[in-house]
């Protein structure tokens, strides 16, 4: 057991795994961020609605996950060791007063090293085919008046393998998807970077958007459409 993350089924080699970077609003009760409650059930402490798809993807497809068991408030796994909003000072808009000054050094040693360390140890025995790498966004930001059309986005840094597979099959079902939006996998991908490209595994890489993922039904669905995708473009780039 490990408070960073969680791992729900057994990959097969040649299979397809899943990654949830953000799913868990977790926060330690040693470490109080001094934030209203209400504060950890949006957007800024998790990706609404990824954690109860990736179980889906687990329990029903056959597609093992490993889950981020800490709220990115206390530590966001997205992002590189060096990066400023690896523990953020503020979130949208909100400051988080927990997180000024906070021990850097012993948040990557308590969560995000043994987060990535187990989850390079899982994708080397499993060898997997192809990692669906599941995140969420909000419709709109507080600090922004645009709004995000896209239903989906598919995001990517340099290797574009997946994307350009999934993008039509996901138009196909008649979603508004973004390439590489709502935000560009070239400024925000860390664990897609350092465990799929570094290592040559094809990856795709999903943003859900969060008004379609609030409910069992979203959640039933998103999961049964990502695993009939995941396994195409699986099959294609065999």
């Amino acid at each position: 057991m490990s408070e960073a993350f969680r791992q729900l089924g057994v990959p097969a080699p040649g299979g397809i795994v899943c990654t949830a970077d953000h799913a868990s609003n977790h926060v330690p009760e040693d470490i109080p961020l001094g934030i209203p409650e209400h504060l950890l059930h949006e957007h800024i402490a998790l990706d609404i609605g990824t954690e109860a798809i990736a179980e889906l993807l687990a329990r029903d497809h056959a597609i093992p996950a490993h889950i981020a068991a800490v709220s990115r408030l206390v530590c966001d796994l997205n992002r590189e060791e060096s990066a400023p909003g690896l523990i953020p000072p503020e979130s949208d808009g909100h400051p988080i007063p927990g997180n000024f000054g906070a021990d850097r050094e012993a948040r990557l040693a308590r969560f995000h090293r043994p987060y990535h360390t187990a989850l390079e140890q899982w994708l080397g025995q499993a060898a997997p085919a192809l990692i669906l790498s599941l995140h969420s966004f909000t419709p709109r930001l507080a600090t922004s008046e645009a709004a995000r059309p896209w239903q989906v986005g598919v995001l990517y840094n340099q290797d574009d393998r997946a994307a350009r597979i999934a993008i039509p099959l996901l138009e196909a079902e008649g979603l508004n998807v973004g390439d590489n939006l709502p935000y560009s996998g070239r400024d925000l991908n860390y664990t897609m970077n350092r465990h799929a490209e570094a290592e040559g595994r094809p990856y795709l890489g999903v943003e859900l958007r969060q008004d379609l993922t609030q409910t069992a039904e979203d959640h039933t669905r998103w999961a049964a459409l990502l695993a009939k995708i995941a396994q195409r473009v699986a099959s294609e780039l065999r």
